[in-house]
């Protein structure tokens, strides 16, 4: 797909949230169950049911997926995606890319061990090794507005409110 493509694909969209913005909001949603045994979570994904467990080193024994993991993938998922649209619609030309995200978490806070450790991850970085012959102020620029228009990138910099309650 080149950037003429992309623009004509997403112009009706663009057009229609900019006549009526109601019809921009899309609401998401993910399932998961109790229907493995054990410390787990069934989430349904697109290529079907995954088992998260507890991380090692919050006492799993690592033969299920972590959900820090699964996060960090649908960062890069998105993060992906979102870099594959920009450079797109930049005119940039990538012939490939590798993507990893590291995140950093102190198991000490999830665990109740110490009350001024943070449950989560302390930080987050993403890295984007592309074959391209883009100049390194063109890249810069790929990577801002990368970081900026990606859904899961902003959501973790950005947290929205969440509530977890009995339905």
């Amino acid at each position: 797909m080149d950037a003429a493509q992309l623009r004509e694909m997403q112009a009706p969209l663009k057009q229609r949230y900019r006549e009526d913005p109601g019809t921009a909001c899309a609401q998401m949603h993910a399932e998961a169950d109790f229907s493995d045994p054990g410390i787990t979570a069934t989430v349904q994904t697109w290529a079907g049911p995954v088992r998260a467990g507890l991380h090692p080193s919050t006492g799993g024994d690592g033969s299920d997926a972590c959900s820090g993991d699964m996060l960090l993938q649908a960062l890069l998922a998105c993060t992906g995606v979102t870099m594959r649209s920009v450079a797109t619609a930049m005119g940039v030309g990538v012939r490939s890319a590798q993507l990893t995200a590291r995140g950093d978490m102190d198991a000490r806070g999830t665990l109740g061990v110490a009350r001024d450790v943070p449950v989560g991850f302390g930080s987050i970085a993403v890295d984007a090794v592309l074959d391209t012959d883009a100049d390194d102020a063109t890249l810069e620029r790929l990577a801002q507005l990368t970081e900026r228009y990606c859904v899961v990138a902003q959501s973790l910099a950005q947290p929205p409110r969440l509530t977890v309650r009995r339905a």
